[in-house]
C-alpha cells in the first residue's frame, strides 16, 4: 500500500489545506481537488519501499509525467504546472452584445477540463506517490486553439497532440488547451471561446492557432471559410487579437489524414488550407509551425501498413489519433518550437531530445498507462 498524503500550500488565490490518505494499486486512480481557475504548480514525491514506476495525467488525460522510474527506498520531486478553468465569463454590461459563459456543445457536459477542479490521474506499473503540493502561480501560458485534432479528448483511445504536449515543457509555463471537437475559426469567435481566452490572456503568454479540417466543409454553411478568402482574414483576426493582449500568436499547419496514394506518399485532402495557413504567417509576421509537413514524414516513414497504429479505432480512424499519434506529432510541434526559434524554447524538458518525424519512435515499442 502506498500513501497519498495531499497538501494545498497558502497563497493569494488557495488558502485551504486537507490531507487524504489513498491506497494504490497498478489500476490507475483519478483525484480531484476544488480550486479557482489558474494555473497551478504541482509537485510530486514519488518513491517508496518498492521499486516504483509512476505516470502522471491531469484534467482530462494531459500528460504530465512519463514513467517516472525510482529505485527500493529512493523518493524524488517533480513539479509540473497545470491549467484549470470553467466555462463561466463576466457578464457584458448592460446593452452590450456577449455572453457570460462559453457555449459548450453536448460532448463537453461534465468533462474534466471545464469545472472548478483540479484533477490528477496516478498510473503505471507501480505507482507510488507519497505527497502532493498544490500552489497556485502566476507563469506565461500556452493557450490552444483548435479543433479535435487538438483539444483534451476526454475518453481513451483517441487522443490529440494538444493533451501530449504538456509533458514535454518545465514547470515554469502552463499549456490551456481551449480546442475542440467540430470547431472552425468561426465557430470558435461565436461559441465565446476566444472571448475566454482573451478573458485569461496577459502579456506574455502565447496563442498557438491549428484550424482547417473543418474550416474547409461546405457542406457546414453556417462555419465554411473558403482557404484564399475569409479563412484567412480569420486567422488574422485572431492573430490581432493575440497581440492587442500582448501574447505571441503562433500558427500550426492542420496535421494530414492518413490517406497514401499508390506511390507509398500522403495525398494532399486538405485543398489549399495549409498553404492558406503558411501565406498568413508571412503576411502577418508569425511563427509558422509546419505540422502538415511534418505529418506527412511521419506517416510515411510508418507506410500505409503500420501508420493505422498511430491512428484511433484501431486504425479506422483516419483523421484521429491513438496515443502514440498523438505523442509523436506534439514531439513534432516541440521540433517546430525549435525550428522557429521562440523564447518558448527556454521552457522545453531538458529530457526532451530532438525529433525526426521521418525517424518516429517505434509504435509497437512505445507505451503509455
Amino acid at each position: 500500500m502506498r500513501i497519498l498524503s495531499l497538501l494545498l500550500l497558502p497563497c493569494a488565490t488557495l488558502t485551504a489545506s486537507v490531507s487524504i490518505r489513498v491506497a494504490f494499486d497498478s489500476t490507475p486512480s483519478t483525484y480531484s481537488v476544488d480550486v479557482p481557475e489558474g494555473n497551478y504548480n504541482v509537485t510530486l514525491t514519488l518513491g517508496g519501499p518498492a521499486a516504483c514506476d509512476t505516470t502522471v495525467k491531469a484534467e482530462s488525460r494531459r500528460l504530465m509525467l512519463e514513467a517516472v522510474a525510482t529505485r527500493p527506498g529512493e523518493t524524488v520531486t517533480r513539479t509540473f504546472a497545470v491549467n484549470v478553468r470553467n466555462f463561466r465569463l463576466a457578464p457584458p454590461p448592460d446593452n452590450a452584445p456577449g455572453g457570460d459563459r462559453v457555449r459548450l456543445n453536448p460532448r463537453e457536459q461534465g468533462v474534466l477540463h471545464w469545472d472548478d477542479q483540479l484533477t490528477l490521474e496516478f498510473a503505471g506499473t507501480h505507482p507510488c506517490v507519497q505527497k502532493v503540493e498544490i500552489v497556485n502561480v502566476n507563469v506565461p501560458t500556452i493557450f490552444l486553439a483548435g479543433d479535435s485534432t487538438v483539444t483534451d479528448q476526454p475518453k481513451p483511445p483517441t487522443t490529440s497532440w494538444g493533451q501530449m504536449l504538456t509533458r514535454f515543457f518545465k514547470p515554469g509555463i502552463a499549456i490551456a488547451n481551449h480546442a475542440e471537437s467540430g470547431e472552425t475559426l468561426k465557430s470558435f469567435l461565436t461559441a465565446l471561446r476566444l472571448d475566454k481566452i482573451l478573458s485569461q490572456m496577459k502579456p506574455g503568454d502565447w496563442l498557438f492557432i491549428q484550424f482547417g479540417h473543418n474550416d474547409m466543409k461546405e457542406n457546414w454553411p453556417q462555419t465554411y471559410a473558403p482557404a484564399m478568402g475569409t479563412y484567412k482574414q480569420y486567422l488574422k483576426v485572431f492573430i490581432a487579437e493575440a497581440r492587442r493582449k500582448g501574447a505571441t500568436p503562433v500558427l500550426v499547419t492542420s496535421m494530414h489524414r492518413r490517406s497514401f496514394g499508390p506511390d507509398g506518399k500522403i495525398r494532399n485532402t486538405l485543398g489549399d488550407y495549409s498553404e492558406a495557413t503558411r501565406q498568413t504567417a508571412r503576411e502577418e509576421g508569425v511563427a509558422l509551425i509546419d505540422l502538415n509537413a511534418m505529418s506527412a514524414a511521419f506517416y510515411e516513414a510508418l507506410g500505409p501498413e503500420r501508420s493505422p497504429l498511430a491512428f484511433g479505432a484501431n486504425g479506422r480512424d483516419a483523421t484521429h489519433h491513438s496515443a502514440y499519434g498523438a505523442y509523436e506529432l506534439a514531439r513534432c510541434v516541440v521540433e517546430g518550437i525549435r525550428a522557429a526559434h521562440l523564447d518558448l524554447v527556454q521552457y522545453l524538458a531538458d529530457d526532451v531530445p530532438p525529433f525526426d518525424p521521418a525517424h518516429p519512435d517505434s509504435p509497437e515499442a512505445w507505451r503509455l498507462p
